[in-house]
């Protein structure tokens, strides 16, 4: 299913399912990943169009992802989502909703393997965590993205993102660009 609604959370080994496409699950991210998320955040790519995170144990991705995602979804009740193979299989990326203290709106984030890029992972997550925010009652969804970062800047256009403006979202940060959309109400039945 692509509709992206909220399936009944199901606990597993302390995992939770957020959301279930036809192809992927989304679910909460947990330390376990810890392993993952280091190899996802030092991949090459992260680090030129999403920023140095200076991971480089497992034990400090575990910190990262306690700090991040998992203290996120406490406080807000959304973060950045696991997603794997609906199957079963090791982890493709991470996708989900975002709030920065420091920014007005939530934004949606995604970032993806290099073996798992290219292949619409990062659209049909995407689209399922767009519905989700709707569902969440979010009425304005940004979005963020190197100005060289083509495939990035493709993925939030068809997304139906449009293009706002250039900012630095904090001091000694590189210029963004910024993309805005707002959320029709989610519809009841």
């Amino acid at each position: 299913m692509a509709d992206g609604r909220r399936r009944p959370a199901r606990t597993q080994d302390a995992v939770t399912d957020i959301l279930r496409t036809e192809r992927l699950r989304l679910r909460l991210v947990t330390e376990a990943d810890a392993p993952f998320f280091l190899q996802l955040v030092n991949d090459p790519a992260f680090i030129e169009y999403i920023g140095q995170r200076n991971l480089h144990t497992v034990g400090a991705a575990q910190a990262a992802l306690r700090d991040g995602p998992i203290a996120m979804q406490a406080r807000h009740g959304h973060s950045l989502y696991l997603v794997e193979p609906l199957g079963g299989g090791a982890p493709l990326g991470l996708s989900g909703l975002v709030k920065r203290d420091f920014l007005e709106h939530v934004d949606i984030g995604y970032a993806f393997l290099p073996e798992y890029r290219g292949r619409g992972y990062a659209f049909e997550a995407a689209q399922a965590v767009m519905l989700h925010a709707r569902g969440l009652g979010i009425a304005r969804l940004a979005a963020f993205a190197a100005p060289d970062n083509a495939a990035s800047i493709a993925l939030l256009l068809r997304l139906g993102l449009h293009f706002e403006r250039q900012a630095v979202l904090a001091p000694g940060q590189p210029m963004v660009n910024v993309y805005m959309t707002a959320l029709a109400p989610a519809r009841d039945g």
